[in-house]
């Protein structure tokens, strides 16, 4: 889209005429000979089989700024994972396959727990914090690079935008976040549409000014799952281990460096991938869990933020919340009228009332234990209680790949 309109504390890049390709790949083949680049791809083994995969691997066989590939797969077992080294062994790039349940990886979330260091339980966040720590095994890589194994509408492009402001030295953010447009007849993007946009705005009416909301305002997407970032960031950041991940990391981040080295960047004009669902009468699983594990992020970082939460505030809250997320949805129908999109407003009504019992589930949980389940160990803190451990790590990596 045309729009050069700056949002919020963090920089926007946007995407603005055609983009010259060929362009951006020459300058970060240039810039990558002194600040190498490592991407990561957390891929279950399901996804091998799917069309967007393939695709992906097609789009990355054309990319020649990536130092090294890191595929971090979800649970395999020894055929699959041999499967998948066969699969991804077609690219181009120096590319490591990380089994995470494999037995040399088990060891070493056996040594890092004996440490009493917590590792998170099995998913996107625990598969990709273990890629971090093999990639500053490698000690000289200056970025990393994210993004899913799901993406129906990839292309090379996405990358190109993503990596650039962290390896342009002229630039040199620290950490930049891809949005784009979900849109197909319909309007998609349900969590952050009528969850995560009106529960900030509604926290900021009762609140007032805080830093840390008008930052997490300022994201057009963000719960997006594509980011590129310095490798000193992965160093030190912690990682929540459920569907609170692209929150809790934004939070990690405000933590750990300054906002003027934050941006975020158009990637696509459109982004498909595959929908959860809403699951509105189990609180375990869909986005019913997803806007659970998120408010109870939320709620976590501003309690470490100095917010005092009583049952009076989350009771306002939800009023608050309600009255915000009902004013969104009648703009997002009308966004969708003038756009001729179908709009499902008894469908999108459900999912406000689904998002209003997940907060209020929610608040039960911090206002019983606020702490919660620790975040995954930051590498720094790791390294310090183990400091051998990145070696291990690459050894056991290399040798379930040999």
């Amino acid at each position: 889209m045309s729009d050069f309109y700056q949002t919020g504390n963090v920089a926007t890049f946007h995407r603005i005429g055609k983009m010259n390709l060929d362009k951006i790949e020459a300058e970060l083949e240039w810039f990558a000979k002194d600040r190498p680049l490592a991407l990561v791809l957390p891929s279950l083994f399901s996804e091998l089989s799917g069309d967007a995969l393939k695709n992906i691997v097609r789009e990355l066989k054309q990319v020649r700024y990536i130092g090294k590939i890191v595929v971090t797969l979800g649970p395999a077992n020894e055929e699959e994972f041999n499967y998948a080294k066969d699969f991804f062994s077609v690219l181009p790039q120096k590319t490591r396959i990380i089994w995470n349940n494999g037995p040399r990886l088990e060891e070493i979330y056996k040594a890092i727990e004996a440490a009493e260091l917590p590792v998170g339980l099995a998913g996107k966040g625990k598969s990709a914090w273990m890629a971090y720590g093999y990639i500053l095994a490698e000690q000289h890589f200056h970025a990393i690079a994210l993004h899913d194994c799901d993406i129906v509408t990839y292309s090379r492009d996405l990358l190109a935008r993503l990596c650039y402001p962290v390896i342009n030295p002229s630039l040199d953010y620290d950490f930049c976040k891809g949005f784009y447009s979900r849109v197909t007849d319909r309007l998609h993007g349900r969590v952050t549409r009528l969850l995560v946009t009106p529960l900030i705005r509604s926290l900021q009416k009762i609140l007032g000014y805080l830093p840390i909301l008008v930052f997490f305002d300022s994201f057009r997407y963000p719960l997006a799952g594509e980011f590129s970032m310095d490798t000193d960031l992965a160093r030190v950041n912690r990682i929540p281990g459920d569907w609170g991940l692209e929150v809790g990391v934004l939070a990690e981040v405000y933590r750990n460096t300054s906002t003027r080295r934050v941006c975020q960047v158009d990637i696509a004009e459109n982004y498909e991938h595959k929908h959860q669902e809403l699951s509105s009468d189990d609180a375990s699983k869909g986005l019913h869990k997803m806007c659970v594990d998120i408010s109870k992020s939320i709620f976590r970082t501003l309690a470490s933020e100095g917010i005092v939460f009583s049952d009076g505030f989350f009771k306002t809250l939800v009023a608050t919340y309600v009255r915000t997320a009902q004013d969104m949805l009648k703009r997002y129908e009308d966004d969708a009228a003038i756009n001729s999109l179908y709009f499902d407003r008894h469908e999108e009504s459900l999912s406000v009332e689904t998002f209003t019992n997940g907060i209020k589930k929610a608040a039960e949980v911090i206002t019983e234990d606020p702490l919660g389940v620790p975040l995954i160990a930051s590498w720094d803190r790791v390294t310090s209680a183990i400091p051998d451990i990145l070696d291990d790590i690459k050894k056991a990596v290399d040798e379930d790949n040999g």
